[in-house]
């Protein structure tokens, strides 16, 4: 019998509305190092980590200059916005049933330690995951595949046991790509069905609750 494969779940923009707060957050963290950038250029980039935001948004330069005191601020932003941020429709059906199907569940984020532990509280998502990351865990995160490859090593599984990530953004569909996973996405990131597609996305759901009320048509079946 085939193995079942595991499900990698991204948290934020995926299980939990958090997108346009984090824009907002790192708009206002980057205006306290005197860089102004469009929210809707910011936006665009939720999803791939804050060690590689900076670089993409301002340059090399920028990341010198003030990239480790941007990421500190951009924290505190997000604790100020962590009250607004709320489960996405039927998030925590989504986990309840992939854990009923029998597949082991890992959540995969690259947010900070505090602000993880403070979304899978308000998932009450502890006793429903076998393992979750931070951006702890990780030196380079999405798009790079390293995040989803620590996953994996959290449940003490091999690099290659048979994998699903589900995430909202490109980013989490191209890091899902480097790894050699299949990606579901859902469109709560923002992005257009074309750029998900184009990503590598092989299914695309409007929430989670979509996705758990159709997992018998995906590889989480």
């Amino acid at each position: 019998m085939p193995e079942s494969p595991v499900a990698v779940l991204d948290i934020d923009g995926t299980l939990i509305d958090s997108n346009y707060q984090h824009a907002l957050a790192w708009y206002r963290a980057l205006r306290s190092v005197d860089e102004i950038h469009p929210v809707w250029r910011l936006h665009r980039l939720i999803g791939m980590g804050g060690d590689q935001l900076v670089t993409e948004i301002g340059g090399a330069d920028l990341e010198r200059r003030a990239g480790d005191r941007a990421r500190e601020r951009q924290g505190e932003e997000v604790d100020a916005l962590l009250a607004e941020m709320s489960p996405l429709p039927g998030a925590r059906d989504l986990l309840t049933a992939v854990k009923k199907r029998g597949h082991r569940l890992v959540l995969a984020s690259s947010a900070q330690q505090r602000h993880v532990d403070a979304f899978l509280d308000k998932l009450d998502a502890r006793d429903l995951v076998d393992a979750w990351t931070s951006s702890a865990d990780v030196e380079n995160s999405k798009p790079a595949p390293d995040l989803l490859e620590t996953a994996l090593k959290k449940l003490g599984v091999p690099a290659d046991t048979p994998s699903v990530v589900v995430g909202d953004s490109v980013w989490d569909i191209e890091a899902a790509k480097r790894a050699g996973m299949p990606a579901i996405a859902v469109r709560s990131g923002g992005f257009g069905d074309d750029e998900l597609r184009h990503a590598g996305a092989i299914a695309l759901y409007d929430t989670p609750g979509d996705l758990a009320r159709s997992l018998d048509e995906t590889p989480l079946a």
